[in-house]
């Protein structure tokens, strides 16, 4: 089974062919193609993270959708002093499907 770690929106991601992951958003509109950087390459038995080497692997991706995650709620309070405030927070969220390694 091939399958490789990339750098996607901050965090690393492990993907294969076909998955659908969700990272911060991207620029581009559905449909476009996208290039992830590998970090580590599993090629069945072979391991791959020398960067001489993973500068020739290519990573891509389609976008399928923009999508916002789950609303965080978060409170501030301060006892005896009347101080409380509230905030929320939604993050702006890109679907990708991996298309290929190569």
């Amino acid at each position: 089974m091939v399958y490789a770690i990339v750098r996607a929106g901050g965090r690393q991601e492990k993907v294969s062919v076909g998955d659908v992951i969700e990272i911060n958003r991207v620029a581009g509109g559905a449909g476009d193609s996208i290039e992830l950087a590998p970090v580590l390459l599993v090629d069945g038995d072979s391991v791959t993270s020398a960067q001489a080497e993973l500068a020739k692997v290519k990573v891509s991706a389609e976008k399928v959708e923009d999508l916002r995650g789950p609303k965080i709620r978060i409170l501030r309070y301060k006892n005896k002093t009347g101080y409380k405030k509230r905030q929320g927070h939604r993050q702006e969220l890109s679907r990708l499907k991996i298309t290929g390694i190569a």
